[in-house]
């Protein structure tokens, strides 16, 4: 693993202007944070009363009950979480010689949440053990999975932070489905899931402070070879050092320290990463510099986040997750340090790399792909599930004006996030791109999000309007971001991937705040059919089948674009002006699909590859094949959400997550 990493110091242009040290940004946090800490007490008692409140509350008099047993928990819990979470994103970054490495970039939050809904819904006896271990248990399988799918490239930093995000985002989808079929517990299950540092006691201090003394316990042995890593591995070995051992041994403690933390507060986004990461680019080069700084800036950073919170929401605090606001804080320093950091992630593979057997004749392909979507409608119009078991309905009316809008919704949904990825897909050479992943189907919820609180009473056309207009600014912000590396396609990725948890942190923050429509909107983000009314099902299948004759015409330019720019400027395509109209119809087609079925359903990946598969491989035919493969799953995935956990349903747009991020990364796995 000696060859993991090739970093280099940052450009002189991206360090800080702080005297090349982490003291003065801590001490700047510091001073920020007490004085939050003293206007916050000021507002809510006399200064008189601030001993006794912290020491010793007198019973009668309910807020200083309030600062000693809320206000000051949550307090101490925001410096040890930020400290902790530090602290293991350092050891990750050492060990994998990484430093994009962390619990939330690597998975390990998402699964240890994950582990706990499991338990919580379907094996609460195990929780009498020890809800760390549980957290433990999950984050650990999530970790096992990101090093799986990055085994076959070396571990390579970029291979191995996408291999994280991606697992963070499938796990993310499953922890939705959980918390939809456990309706009764939905707010406080998403609240906490996203990072909430409330306190009602000084129990949760009391429950994390040893279990985090025993890790620390663990690691002390460690620290002296850990830091001998900064040399490569033969260097290391030579010393006589157990390395695999040294790096499991790490490796298991920082995961337990996320679990921990995660078992307590939910996910704290994006602390682990930007604590090291800020410490290394203010100089702090060895590690034992980073060990000393990180912990300590880590806690600085998530008690002013937290602070600030609580003073800028007022009475709204408890119901704000810190964890997003910190994702809101993390989320742009990863795109700012992905340019800056010269990392290794192997040659990247273009689409051009990918050889699929071109079918000579493709109406043969089209033709049973027609029919089998003709079927999947009928099946999903007239079989289903009632109080006496499975029917078949056609002739039922009153059943049929239910399902047949939100079986046509499906279907146009489908198609237009298959179109939007084809065209993406070829736009970008990267086999791997797609509206769900480069975050632009979460710039158009965003924008859709924004117009449903702002003008909660606009039509379908205003909704489509705006919803494009975010798809296409999270687009052209994505090229911009893209354009210094060379459009290299892992770091494409990763940069989507980013600005997806940037617009989550943002949508998070919207629906935390106790107004009624945030349940709603939380089954349509999760791609839920079941709100669309037939004159909503018309305008889109209508949009779909527009959307799909002015994007044919475009073939030539998708079959030209991909090859450079010299040919297709021979060849007369004005580049700019072509580059410009495909992307904004493949903006068109994201909102127009988010629209329905919400941000995340991973169709517009799996469509065009599917029918490269079947021998679709140029531009016209895979268009018409991706649209009814995206049709087709998006029908069927409706009709299973109905009729697999009867009379609770499943969201059409999680079931083909589910499916779409399984073959995500089947397909990083493979590369």
């Amino acid at each position: 693993m000696s060859n993991l990493l090739a970093e280099g110091p940052l450009p002189t242009r991206a360090r800080w202007s702080f005297s090349g040290h982490p003291v003065w940004l801590c001490s700047l946090l510091f001073v920020l944070a007490l004085g939050l800490v003293f206007s916050d007490l000021g507002r809510r008692l006399p200064s008189a009363q601030w001993l006794q409140a912290l020491a010793n509350p007198a019973d009668g008099d309910m807020q200083q009950m309030i600062l000693h047993f809320s206000w000051l928990p949550r307090l101490a819990m925001s410096l040890l979480c930020g400290a902790v979470l530090a602290l293991a994103g350092t050891l990750m970054q050492q060990v994998l010689r990484n430093p994009l490495a962390s619990p939330t970039t690597l998975g390990v939050s998402s699964g240890a949440q994950f582990g706990l809904l499991i338990a919580t819904l379907w094996a609460p006896w195990t929780l009498e053990y020890g809800r760390e271990w549980v957290a433990l248990a999950g984050g650990g399988l999530a970790s096992l999975m990101v090093f799986a799918l990055a085994w076959r490239r070396g571990l390579a930093p970029l291979t191995l932070i996408l291999a994280g995000l991606v697992v963070t985002l499938y796990l993310s989808a499953l922890n939705v489905t959980l918390m939809l079929i456990q309706q009764q517990d939905l707010n406080a299950v998403f609240i906490w899931g996203s990072g909430s540092l409330s306190q009602n006691s000084w129990a949760g201090v009391e429950f994390l402070l040893p279990r985090l003394a025993v890790g620390m316990l663990i690691l002390l042995p460690l620290l002296r070879p850990l830091a001998l890593l900064e040399l490569d591995d033969s260097g290391v070995k030579s010393l006589g050092v157990p390395l695999r051992f040294l790096r499991i041994v790490t490796l298991t403690i920082a995961v337990y320290l996320a679990a921990c933390v995660v078992s307590s507060v939910g996910v704290i986004g994006f602390i682990g990463l930007a604590a090291p990461a800020l410490v290394r680019i203010l100089g702090g080069r060895t590690f034992s510099q980073r060990l000393r700084w990180a912990p300590l800036l880590g806690a600085l950073l998530l008690c002013v986040t937290d602070l600030g919170i609580q003073r800028l929401a007022g009475n709204l605090a408890e119901l704000v997750p810190t964890g997003a606001a910190t994702a809101l804080l993390g989320a742009p320093l990863l795109l700012w340090l992905l340019p800056r950091l010269r990392l290794s992630g192997g040659q990247p593979q273009s689409g051009d790399a990918h050889h699929f057997m071109r079918h000579p004749l493709p109406i043969r392909r089209l033709l049973p792909l027609a029919v089998l979507l003709a079927l999947a409608l009928l099946i999903g119009l007239g079989l289903g599930r009632g109080l006496e078991g499975w029917q078949w309905a056609l002739g039922d009316t009153s059943l049929l004006d239910w399902r047949w809008p939100r079986v046509m919704a499906a279907a146009a949904a489908g198609c237009m996030l298959a179109l939007a990825g084809c065209m993406i897909q070829r736009l970008t050479g990267n086999p791997m791109s797609s509206p769900e992943v480069l975050g632009i189907s979460a710039g158009a919820a965003l924008g859709l999000i924004a117009l449903l609180f702002l003008l909660p009473y606009s039509g379908p056309l205003a909704q489509l309007a705006l919803g494009g207009l975010g798809a296409g600014l999270t687009l052209l912000l994505l090229l911009g971001l893209s354009r210094r590396s060379g459009f290299a396609p892992e770091r494409v990725l990763l940069i989507g991937i980013s600005i997806t948890a940037l617009f989550d942190a943002l949508q998070v923050i919207l629906l935390a705040g106790g107004d009624p429509r945030g349940q709603n909107l939380l089954s349509w983000m999760s791609g839920s059919t079941y709100f669309v009314s037939p004159q909503m099902a018309v305008w889109v299948l209508c949009c779909s089948v527009l959307l799909l004759l002015i994007a044919l015409p475009f073939g030539r330019w998708l079959e030209l674009l991909p090859l450079g720019e010299g040919t297709p400027r021979a060849l007369g395509v004005p580049l700019g002006r072509s580059r410009f109209v495909l992307l904004m119809l493949a903006s068109l087609l994201t909102a127009g699909a988010t629209l329905i079925v919400g941000p995340l359903s991973f169709i517009g990946l799996l469509a065009p590859h599917l029918a490269r598969l079947l021998g679709l491989a140029r531009a016209v035919p895979q268009m018409l094949g991706a649209a009814l493969l995206g049709a087709l799953i998006m029908v069927l995935a409706d009709w299973l959400g109905r009729t697999l956990l009867f009379p609770a349903q499943l969201p059409a747009g999680l079931l083909a997550s589910l499916l779409g991020g399984a073959y995500f990364m089947l397909c990083l796995y493979r590369r």
